[in-house]
């Protein structure tokens, strides 16, 4: 019989072994391949720019090129801004999403569990969540003393509705044979939302908190345009108003690389606190 088994392990360990030789050329494929693209675009965008293509609908002739924009990054890494810039975001962001995800999950445990909860508070909601993260400025200017918790304030609105609708989405999409379960079980209250309601719903809420991360930055520029000396949005409305064109484009691709980088880093963390979602993924 111990032979058998380890026969049997043998094989399974060679299978795995043969799986993964055949998926580490796939992956070196797929990462040439994005690679590639990456750098067509770049090229393509060298191209219209360079030589001021206008295809009337839109027109080149402002754009700075790529062979432009590499300069300006390489002046802003040197220049003793960048920290302040870097810190003055990060901060307005993080606040703003870490309150997004306090608020957000806590309403979308609520709406989606209880119909009281949803006919109340759903609706009001739903009324504020297409305003767009400009039109809130005005208010935030008067609602709050300070210029900084208006920014925050206006971060906070752009991750709070990704979270709270994923959330939402996630509660009702649990197995109701789980929750009948645990209920025939004796669970009930916090148990039953720690236990069963939280962990299947957790899946669509990191989803959920990876988008409002993106959104968060997404509404930077908006925030920043209040008041301010320092920030990554700010830095990108200053080189418009000053029409040092090549920093904008570099304010925006540091703006979408720290959006990119943060919004992986939260989804990352969230799988890490779900393992079970990781191997049902695994087994599909």
């Amino acid at each position: 019989m111990s032979a058998i088994l380890e026969a049997a392990q043998t094989a399974s360990i060679r299978r795995a072994a043969a799986g993964q030789q055949i998926w580490r050329p796939a992956r070196l494929i797929r990462a040439l391949a994005r690679i590639a693209a990456v750098l067509a675009c770049v090229g393509i965008w060298q191209v219209l720019a360079e030589h001021h293509v206008s295809l009337g609908f839109v027109t080149f002739a402002n754009v700075p090129a790529p062979s432009d924009v590499v300069p300006a990054a390489w002046a802003l890494l040197h220049s003793p801004k960048l920290p302040m810039h870097l810190l003055s975001s990060l901060t307005r962001v993080l606040v703003g999403f870490v309150a997004a995800s306090v608020v957000g999950i806590g309403l979308g445990l609520a709406i989606g569990r209880y119909r009281a909860f949803e006919d109340t508070l759903l609706p009001p909601l739903e009324v504020l969540r297409p305003i767009p993260a400009v039109a809130w400025i005005p208010l935030a200017i008067l609602m709050f003393p300070s210029s900084e918790m208006s920014m925050m304030f206006i971060t906070f609105i752009g991750a709070l509705f990704p979270i709270l609708l994923n959330t939402i989405h996630g509660v009702e999409g649990v197995d109701p044979r789980l929750v009948a379960t645990a209920r025939s079980l004796g669970t009930r209250g916090g148990a039953l939302f720690s236990e069963v309601i939280l962990p299947g719903a957790a899946p669509a809420i990191v989803t959920g908190l990876s988008i409002g991360m993106g959104t968060a930055w997404f509404c930077l520029v908006s925030a920043e345009m209040i008041a301010g000396q320092y920030g990554i949005g700010y830095f990108t409305w200053e080189s418009y108003t000053l029409q040092n064109y090549a920093d904008i484009v570099v304010g925006m691709l540091l703006i979408g690389a720290l959006g990119m980088g943060s919004s992986l880093l939260v989804r990352r963390a969230g799988l890490a606190l779900i393992p079970w979602y990781r191997m049902e993924a695994s087994q599909r």
